[in-house]
């Protein structure tokens, strides 16, 4: 797992993040994912990015909406 910074953990948890309990693995095929494996347990991925922190949520008409 790669390690988050303690900025950037705090700057995660501040925008609703919750800590990982475990790790988590992502089966990829190339340079491709499969949206069931990050979605699996939630509706919303946080993705960190730089120093930007967006939210990549699942809709109830199963549509992606990637917001900052």
């Amino acid at each position: 797992m790669t390690e988050i910074s303690r900025t950037k953990h705090k700057h995660l948890k501040d925008h609703g993040a919750t800590p990982l309990a475990g790790e988590r693995t992502i089966a990829m095929r190339g340079n491709m994912l499969d949206s069931k494996d990050l979605f699996s347990a939630n509706r919303e991925v946080i993705i960190a990015h730089g120093s930007e922190i967006y939210r990549l949520r699942l809709t109830s008409q199963n549509k992606l909406i990637l917001t900052k």
